[in-house]
């Protein structure tokens, strides 16, 4: 098996910003596996969240070339790099090569029926008379996910509810929130029917969740990589954000879901501001899931060839000219 690597930049349709910072575009990095006249894709997004870099990921596919060469598998894979976003692209590759060296589409191999799903649409973080007009700009959506960050949040919710009086509101507040300003805040956010939380605090210091109440359900996202993560967060959370990039794939990803859905915790599948490629994975991950927020290629300027369609509201089955 022979790989390419490479990156590209994509723009983001104005900018994007959460508790850590704001962006103008995102860099990918692609993975093209070749074998038997057969080219299978992926493509994953460094995060410095995870100590990871466009250069770090690249490092880590150098380093497997020979592994590939003398035949390395997708379930190698596994063992050999660590769960994060080389690994991600490269077992979301192997799956594509996969699928078109069977002849089958990502569905029947999976043995799965896919629906188009609802997905989240993103509010960067910003005053609260800003996102109260974007929010009045998609109000018509189902589902609104909020991006927070601490001093304000609770006037910014109020001008969302305001803006989109009938949406479904969920919130990332992306590790931003203490512990005395969760208890402050969760009321009141009863109050403006906020249906889902999502990593209030950051990873280090969630233990103390399993000691407040949760009137609204609460969503790990920083705090969940993959199967290793759910011991520590039964107590803590009702529901876990699985994202490829995360769990290193497309393979650990389905594993987490089920031991996931086996130890109780609902499921919300999510992503890194990306392009459809990326999408496609996930979206497998997320038939049957609570939650969906895979809204990465409405928020860039343009997509890929072949990208998801979003029509009615809902984001519709792929093809297999985009991948698997």
């Amino acid at each position: 098996m022979k790989i390419r690597r490479y990156t590209q930049s994509w723009p983001i349709r104005g900018s994007f910003t959460i508790a850590r910072g704001s962006r103008t575009q995102v860099d990918v990095v692609i993975v093209e596996l070749e074998g038997q006249g057969i080219t299978g894709r992926g493509e994953c997004v460094p995060y410095s969240r995870y100590g990871e870099s466009v250069a770090t990921v690249l490092a880590q596919l150098e380093q497997v070339i020979p592994q590939l060469e003398a035949g390395l598998d997708r379930i190698d894979l596994q063992e050999l790099l660590p769960a994060g976003a080389a690994r991600n692209a490269l077992d979301c590759a192997f799956w594509d090569w996969e699928c078109k060296a069977a002849g089958m589409s990502i569905w029947q191999r999976l043995g799965l029926s896919p629906e188009p799903l609802v997905s989240a649409y993103t509010l960067s973080l910003d005053t609260p008379a800003k996102m109260e007009l974007v929010a009045r700009e998609h109000a018509a959506r189902p589902l609104l996910k909020l991006k927070l960050g601490g001093a304000g949040d609770l006037d910014r919710v109020a001008a969302v509810r305001r803006g989109a009086p009938k949406a479904k509101i969920i919130l990332d507040a992306n590790e931003s929130w203490t512990p005395a300003l969760y208890q402050a805040l969760v009321p009141e956010l009863v109050k403006l029917g906020v249906t889902m939380i999502e990593q209030p605090l950051p990873a280090a210091e969630d233990a103390i969740l399993a000691e407040l109440p949760h009137p609204i359900p609460l969503c790990a996202d920083e705090s969940c990589h993959d199967r290793q993560s759910l011991p520590a967060l039964i107590g803590r959370y009702e529901m876990i954000n699985i994202k490829t990039d995360k769990t290193g794939g497309l393979t650990e990803a389905l594993a987490l879901k089920h031991e996931a859905e086996q130890a109780g915790f609902e499921i919300m599948v999510g992503c890194m501001l990306a392009t459809s490629l990326a999408m496609a994975p996930a979206f497998v991950v997320a038939q049957g899931g609570q939650i969906v927020d895979l809204d990465g290629p409405l928020l860039l300027d343009i997509d890929r060839e072949n990208g998801f369609e979003f029509t009615q509201q809902k984001m519709q089955v792929f093809q297999s000219g985009l991948w698997g």
